[in-house]
């Protein structure tokens, strides 16, 4: 693998034009509020743009999902791809995250006349097959439903031209190693593979070394390196007194993410909670897809301020304006802490992270945030302590019940009307609408020959990821 090459702040008045992307998608960024590239935006995008594979590692919140995605759609935008067959292909780890980035790459794509779906597990996979079937230019995936629609033959890979992997190293905690390679194996040799990871070692250096040609590499910060906008506390409490401590909290104002290791610790925060009068979200991989989906947009629209999450489901959440996160339970690795701390101070903001920790933690706990390159120090605290209120903006909750929220959703084939923003699979058969940019192209798909969704094999409809 080649050496880390540390990319420098973006210069001072870079434009996304400049950096080479049309004026109609920067006219679109524009209207999203998007102005200027972050650096990792600013030290990619040529590259892409010009064919070459890319290496990329950047903390959470520095804007990987641009810097990888504006550029592959300028390298689909003036062709159009055949039905079943995507042109660019995205894979993530987490259903969360896939949902995100369409959402991000929407507008940019329509701009240029393309189409952007997403299909992942817990979702009907015959709305997905409907989808594929009209024609996807950049289709965003997870590793274990992409490998579901072509085993069925709902999607074929041969006219990939370019593929991003994201989280390329949370995939490998996974387990998702294998499928990513036998989806990669599947594209055609030539095309360009771009990986993003926040560390480049282990399986993440052999899936390098086998995968991407000659690649440029660039980085924006050290994998370990603190954020200068983030506070880091260790809050030492008695045993009896956590749940206590972790309600005042939880009142606070502000949106709040909180971490736990278990399904069941989840569920437990997330009802002691609702017992002392805050609403919170519980999310985690025993939840159904339509819950967590409606209990991420809760929380980022600030109906419900406090998400309690395990470190898996928490992977995929990429909302703005977190600006605490509570380690309720500590994380075992120091690549855990920087991943959950990384869901706060994001962009330049700034943000606070607290670590809960009882006195058998003690120990551990310091270590590993020595090894994570941080210099905390402890504080003792109890339920109603003014320290505690300043540390964390903590105050004493209402003790009034509030019921859970209700996550519950609509039948999967009848989204509710006006949030077609939040539809995946609906989304991309609206474009073909006159004045959605897919006009134009919905007649040269006409006697088109039918791809992989319309064979004969009687596959289309089988399974579920």
């Amino acid at each position: 693998m080649p050496d880390d090459e540390f990319s420098s702040p973006a210069p001072v008045g870079e434009t996304f034009l400049a950096l080479g992307l049309p004026a109609v998608m920067t006219h679109a960024l524009d209207r999203g509020g998007i102005a200027a590239p972050f650096p990792i935006q600013a030290a990619t995008i040529p590259d892409v743009l010009t064919g070459r594979d890319v290496l990329g590692r950047a903390p959470t919140g520095s804007g990987k999902t641009l810097a990888f995605g504006l550029p592959m759609l300028v390298r689909l935008k003036g062709a159009a791809s055949r039905r079943g067959y995507p042109r660019g292909v995205v894979l993530v780890p987490t259903r969360e995250l896939a949902v995100q980035i369409e959402r991000a790459l929407d507008e940019p794509a329509l701009s240029v006349g393309l189409r952007v779906a997403n299909v992942v597990g817990g979702v009907p996979i015959k709305r997905q097959v409907e989808t594929l079937s009209r024609g996807v230019d950049l289709l965003i995936a997870t590793p274990g439903r992409l490998a579901d629609h072509l085993s069925q033959g709902s999607v074929s890979l041969d006219d990939v031209t370019v593929l991003a992997l994201d989280e390329a190293d949370h995939m490998a905690d996974l387990g998702f190693l294998p499928q990513v390679t036998a989806i990669l194996d599947k594209t055609p040799a030539g095309g360009q593979r771009l990986l993003f990871s926040a560390t480049l070692d282990g399986e993440v250096d052999t899936l390098v070394r086998r995968y991407l040609h000659d690649p440029v590499t660039h980085s924006t910060a050290p994998a370990a390196a603190a954020v200068p906008t983030m506070r880091h506390h260790l809050l030492y409490v008695d045993r009896q007194d956590k749940y206590s401590v972790v309600a005042h909290i939880g009142s606070r104002s502000g949106r709040t993410l909180m971490f736990v290791r278990t399904k069941y610790g989840v569920d437990r925060v997330a009802q002691e909670l609702h017992a002392a009068g805050i609403a919170a979200g519980a999310l985690h991989g025993g939840k159904a897809q339509n819950n967590r989906t409606r209990t991420l947009e809760s929380f980022a629209d600030g109906t419900t301020p406090v998400l309690v999450a395990t470190d898996v489901a928490a992977r995929g959440i990429h909302v703005d304006g977190i600006t605490l996160v509570v380690h309720v339970d500590p994380p075992t690795e120091a690549k855990d802490y920087l991943h959950r701390a990384g869901r706060t101070a994001r962009a330049g903001e700034s943000g606070v992270v607290v670590t809960l920790v009882t006195e058998d933690e003690r120990a551990a706990v310091e270590k590993l945030t020595r090894k994570a390159g941080l210099d905390v120090t402890g504080t003792p605290v109890r339920p109603g302590d003014r320290v505690l209120a300043e540390l964390t903006g903590a105050r004493r909750p209402t003790g009034k019940a509030v019921p859970a929220p209700d996550t519950r959703a609509q039948a999967q084939d009848t989204p509710k009307k006006g949030r077609q923003a939040h539809d995946p699979a609906g989304r991309a058969a609206r474009r073909g609408r006159p004045g959605h940019g897919g006009a134009a192209r919905s007649g040269a798909r006409r006697g088109r020959k039918p791809g992989p969704a319309s064979t004969p094999h009687g596959h289309r409809n089988r399974g579920a990821h």
